[in-house]
């Protein structure tokens, strides 16, 4: 299991760090804030593509 090129002992190190520094209290809420923002930036880039094909149909019709 691999993500971002990250294997498994690291991504428990990460997690091991980030409940040393944040706590178990706040990693819930620390999951939560980052969850919304990459749900906002997804939102954002598929914003983007709509436009651009908007953009490019009226071109089309030009």
């Amino acid at each position: 299991m691999e993500i971002l090129g990250l294997g498994l002992p690291e991504l428990i190190i990460i997690v091991l760090i980030l409940l040393l520094l944040f706590g178990a209290a706040k990693l819930p809420e620390l999951g939560r804030s980052i969850g919304g923002f990459t749900k906002e930036v997804k939102k954002g880039f598929e914003d983007d593509k709509k436009d651009t094909k908007k953009s490019d149909a009226k071109k089309e019709d030009e």
